[in-house]
């Protein structure tokens, strides 16, 4: 896969999961799979449904994610993506994040395998 192709997937991914992450979470579980697993702030869950129940009791009302870098690589398996930025929730002070994905294709598309996400403190 040429370096142009990864950026345009990683980027489209990207976009779309932010997005709706902020309009309704429940709606990100076509992306992922029961063998796909979530590492939340250390805690790991396993499998599109428990990931989604997380996602869908984080604690606020209102999400905005501001997206610094989006970098990419190809794999022997898929697609590689690391985003950073700032998340605002609710009317809370932006913080400082970075999320990880390795997308896996799948058909004509792709989902998550693996994602790691973690607040950057300090």
């Amino acid at each position: 896969m040429d370096p142009a192709q990864v950026s345009t997937v990683a980027t489209a991914f990207t976009n779309h999961y932010y997005t709706t992450f902020s309009t309704d979470r429940n709606q990100l579980l076509p992306l992922y799979r029961d063998q796909s697993m979530l590492t939340f702030e250390g805690q790991q869950f396993q499998g599109a449904n428990k990931i989604i129940e997380k996602l869908a009791s984080l604690p606020f009302q209102k999400v905005q994610h501001q997206i610094s870098t989006i970098d990419a690589q190809p794999n022997f398996n898929g697609i590689f993506v690391c985003v950073t930025g700032a998340l605002q929730v609710d009317e809370d002070a932006p913080q400082r994040f970075a999320q990880a994905f390795q997308l896996i294709p799948e058909g004509t598309s792709y989902y998550v395998l693996n994602d790691i996400f973690r607040l950057n403190y300090g």
